[in-house]
């Protein structure tokens, strides 16, 4: 039976795709799932719905219309980098009490059958930067509760992209410290499916 999968999330997600173009997955992680799924025999339909800059309160305000109209069976939900820079960037911060109470909210209007939930990574690559990290350290600890309590399948990047890019230098990997360059997005998709090979196979 035919699996609708469905990306929602930030400019990871979004990765420069056309949104006029349901066909459209970007150049990122998404495009290297849609790509490779199939190839492997896998039934799916991939829906990506990632916009540029969004955090948690946007994603909840374009909820119904992105994500509950599409009815997935698996839900990839990829956010909370914004959530953490507005902070530093626009003094718009977000607490982790906000942000755990908006992503509580998107999961509870969600019918999907399988949640995967990606934890944000950073790469502070400024030295003002050092002490962004902990802002989302508290904000991938939601995400990890939040996996834990729901059944959802949590899809760690941090310890990845840290240890990537102690071996061949964050510009390799992520230049900005956020977004990844085409071997970033690999990582990203690799860590995606090994999460959804397990959960299929935990299924059966």
């Amino acid at each position: 039976m035919t699996q609708r999968l469905v990306f929602a999330g930030d400019s990871i997600t979004d990765a420069g795709r056309d949104r006029t173009d349901d066909d459209s997955f970007g150049d990122g992680y998404v495009s290297l799932i849609a790509d490779e799924l199939p190839a492997q025999g896998a039934d799916v339909v991939v829906v990506n719905r990632g916009v540029s800059g969004d955090r948690a309160v946007d994603l909840e305000r374009r909820w119904e219309a992105d994500v509950r109209a599409q009815r997935p069976d698996v839900l990839t939900v990829y956010v909370g980098v914004n959530d953490m820079w507005r902070r530093f960037d626009s003094d718009d911060p977000t607490s982790a009490q906000e942000f755990e109470a908006t992503y509580r909210r998107l999961l509870a209007g969600t019918d999907a059958d399988r949640i995967l939930l990606i934890e944000p990574y950073f790469l502070p690559v400024r030295a003002e930067q050092a002490e962004w990290p902990a802002d989302l350290d508290e904000k991938r600890a939601v995400i990890a509760r939040l996996a834990q309590e729901t059944g959802a399948v949590l899809v760690p990047l941090q310890e990845t992209f840290s240890r990537a890019a102690a071996e061949h230098g964050v510009a390799a990997i992520a230049p900005d410290g956020v977004h990844p360059t085409p071997a970033g997005s690999r990582l990203i998709a690799d860590a995606w499916l090994a999460a959804y090979a397990d959960r299929e196979a935990g299924a059966r």
